[in-house]
């Protein structure tokens, strides 16, 4: 049977893989009986951790092993998140985590799940680490492959031991990474030289050795800091890049979280965006992912921050330009693709509060999880510690009626930090919150301001660290950030967000760059001190809406008027606004949510009328009758779908 391209492909992949041998034969023996079931393995970027795994990946099939490999750029961060990809790679969709088990024990006597790109699957960690892998199969293994090496809840959680490696990665040694540029094209003099420069970093020796095959004359680089090396390696790629418009097209990229036809098409209309779209796919620090092309972001950093400052408008509008689109795209999304345009947005975003809320860079010295039995006494000891009596009396009442609503922040040896107190509106009963001064005050609030059926509101009802208290720390931020997890598990449900703090000034200005709102008339007095409570309401496009505004207020992009405004329940027209009867209010709403896509007479009917009754679809089309005439100029935006219901053009 003739060979194939990408068989031939694949067989300059291997041959250009180098040294390894050490973290090589620590992967080895996960493939053994007796072998270690998780393995963490950790370097800074362009290490070499993906070639590793395609190589471990293929002597693991070659030893008779099934082999899923998922990249966690692309995966959203939710326990539905990671089933839903895991379903598509195993070809069932599984219900939960046992029966995603199930599925797995038989694949075969041995099968290898790898999670690339770890570090940005923080979000998910204790669910990993408590949930998932304890609840695998014996036939499985599970490689991490990240930035940072296993946290401490990791190396300190009972019964590892050895089932539990770590397996850093290091740069190449001078000799092999000599080897390595030799076997790039580079001159074996010329390899020496720069295998000393660059210390072995790998993707510093690739970039390096197109450089030099670009420009042989050219200079090499005399500074040895690691950063500085891949900075000027990246500007000298990118200066003899083959031609301007590849690298044009790589400047515009850069500055995005991925690349995919769509999108080139409006960055670069001039361009033709399949042409483009191959010219990027070209490139060695380019990786061809499920959703779209990812440039390597020790390559993007250096470019994206040299464009920010040679030419400040063009960054801006790129930008802008990819905002709109983005945009666009996300209203139209299924549920399973909403996760990437959500990453999109946030990697747009240059706020630092919001992109390390979400995409943590640094080390996490404290992990949460789900508090458990054995740490109620902590929880209740570092209340008592900060608040009063009446106070500690709410908070023990809420965790002896919803202990699942309490997550613990876990410093490095595992002792309690500190505690978050989340509730959801769907998940309480209103008598449980007028028995609390705090959520009576936001209970209150959404009785003057209630929120369309089917939407939930969160109520972030106390958050303390052992020290600090409410103050903001290091295991408040880690709180926070589990927080994002939530938002990410609740939307597109999720509306509002409700919180309280004594210390306004604290938070105040953090608060409002957000978006939160201070409820000045809302505020409880407890044991002689005042909480004050703030809401953030997300819009009815939930999480990814606010994004979207976050982001077109920094970029300064005026966001499209909503036609509907649900605060008020009216119409928002150029000839002035007009009110809405409950039903009217309820299709219009339904309608907007789902806005592009048509929406059935038997979903109105369920989910405004609250009945399935398909012989009452009359009165669907009757209200919707009333809509258009109150729409006035705009009443071609309800569409007839013809044999299905009604769609709301944008």
């Amino acid at each position: 049977m003739a060979q194939r391209i990408s068989d031939l492909m694949a067989s300059q992949a291997q041959q250009a893989f180098i040294g390894r041998c050490a973290e090589m034969e620590l992967l080895r023996t996960m493939l053994s009986a007796q072998g270690p079931r998780v393995a963490h393995v950790h370097g800074i970027a362009g290490i070499g951790k993906t070639a590793l795994l395609e190589r471990f990946a293929t002597e693991a099939r070659g030893s008779g092993a099934t082999v899923i490999q998922l990249d966690c750029r692309g995966i959203e961060p939710t326990e539905s998140g990671l089933l839903k990809a895991l379903g598509d790679a195993i070809g069932r969709v599984p219900t939960d985590a046992m029966a995603l088990a199930d599925r797995l024990g038989g694949l075969g006597e041995t099968v290898v799940i790898t999670f690339d790109t770890f570090e940005v699957f923080r979000l998910l960690d204790s669910f990993l680490r408590q949930v998932f892998v304890p609840s695998l199969p014996d036939n499985v293994r599970v490689v991490f492959l990240g930035r940072e090496p296993p946290g401490a809840p990791w190396l300190a959680m009972p019964g590892w031991g050895s089932l539990l490696l770590s397996v850093p990665m290091s740069p190449l040694s001078t000799d092999e990474a000599a080897e390595l540029l030799v076997r790039l094209g580079s001159e074996p003099e010329v390899a020496q030289r720069i295998a000393r420069l660059t210390h072995g970093h790998p993707l510093a020796l690739r970039l390096a050795a197109e450089a030099v095959r670009e420009q042989p004359e050219g200079p090499l680089l005399r500074d040895s800091s690691l950063l500085h090396v891949l900075d000027e390696l990246t500007r000298t790629f990118l200066a003899d890049v083959g031609d301007p418009v590849t690298r044009r097209v790589l400047e515009g990229v850069a500055l995005t979280r991925r690349a995919t036809v769509s999108l080139l098409r409006v960055l670069f209309p001039d361009l033709a965006p399949q042409d483009a779209y191959q010219r990027l796919r070209s490139l060695p620090f380019v990786d061809v992912a499920e959703d779209g092309l990812i440039v390597h972001d020790a390559v993007r950093d250096p470019i994206a921050r040299s464009l920010h400052a040679s030419d400040p408008s063009r960054h801006l509008e790129y930008r802008r330009t990819a905002w709109r689109q983005l945009t666009s795209e996300a209203e139209t999304a299924g549920s399973t693709d909403l996760w990437r345009y959500t990453a999109d947005m946030l990697y747009l975003i240059e706020n630092p509060v919001v992109r390390e809320a979400f995409f943590p860079s640094d080390t996490a010295e404290y992990t949460v999880e789900l508090a458990r039995p054995e740490d109620h006494s902590a929880l209740m000891d570092i209340t008592r510690a900060h608040e009063g009596d009446t106070t500690a009396g709410a908070i023990k009442r809420w965790l002896q009626r919803l202990p699942q609503c309490f997550s613990v922040v876990r410093d490095q040896h595992g002792e309690v930090a500190g505690f978050c107190c989340k509730l959801r509106s769907d998940q309480v009963e209103p008598a449980w919150l007028l028995e609390d001064p705090i959520t009576e005050q936001w209970f209150e609030h959404l009785r003057h301001r209630p929120m369309p059926r089917g939407e939930i509101a969160l109520f972030c009802r106390r958050w303390l660290s052992r020290e600090e208290g409410e103050l903001p720390s290091a295991p408040q931020a880690a709180a926070w950030i589990d927080l994002k997890r939530t938002y990410m598990e609740l939307r597109p449900r999720l509306r509002r967000v409700y919180l309280t703090v004594r210390d306004l000034p604290a938070y105040q200005s953090v608060a409002l760059r957000l978006g939160f709102e201070v409820l000045e008339d809302h505020q409880a007095t407890m044991d002689g001190l005042v909480y004050h409570s703030a809401v953030l309401d997300f819009g009815p496009s939930s999480v990814d809406g606010w994004l979207a505004d976050l982001a077109a207020a920094e970029l300064g992009v005026e966001r499209p008027r909503q036609l509907l405004d649900t605060e008020a329940r009216e119409l928002v027209l150029d000839e002035g606004r007009v009110a809405l009867t409950p039903l009217e209010f309820g299709v219009m709403h339904h309608l907007e949510l789902r806005q592009g896509k048509a929406v059935s007479r038997s979903d109105l009917l369920r989910d405004v009328w609250g009945t399935t009754y398909e012989g009452g679809s009359n009165v669907v089309d009757a209200v919707v009758r009333t809509l258009r005439r109150k729409l006035g100029p705009q009443a071609r935006r309800i569409e007839t779908v013809t044999g299905v219901g009604y769609r709301l053009k944008s």
